[in-house]
């Protein structure tokens, strides 16, 4: 079992920055394939960015070159480091976790609010 609690989240302007982290409890962290997804009102729930167990990193066109997923397995956590965000980014921000293995996520946080005001 993997608990996973989301902080970081607020009202930032566009083109600013924010920093989302992901504490994560139990033992075996580093085994657990990363992401991020984002759902805005109305619209699915997307992947913002992924990082697998062994640290390859995949981010969709949509967030490429301004946010950064990182992890680290001493400290049981998960970061995403948004930048230049824009009024699209805006959305609820989830952390989840899956085995190395498996392709379906089965730990999820329960998310944090971005907003990025015009």
């Amino acid at each position: 079992q993997v608990q996973l609690v989301e902080s970081g989240g607020g009202l930032v302007q566009a083109g600013g920055s924010l920093r989302l982290s992901c504490a994560a409890s139990g033992r075996t962290f580093s085994r657990y394939s990363m992401g991020w997804f984002r759902q805005a009102p109305g619209k699915q729930r997307e992947l913002a960015a992924f990082i697998s167990s062994g640290i390859s990193t995949y981010y969709p066109d949509s967030v490429k070159g301004r946010f950064t997923i990182s992890r680290d397995n001493a400290k049981n956590a998960l970061y995403l480091q948004m930048n230049s965000l824009k009024p699209e980014d805006t959305a609820v921000y989830y952390c989840a976790a899956r085995e190395a293995t498996k392709t379906v996520y089965d730990y999820w946080g329960q998310g944090t609010q971005v907003t990025v005001s015009s």
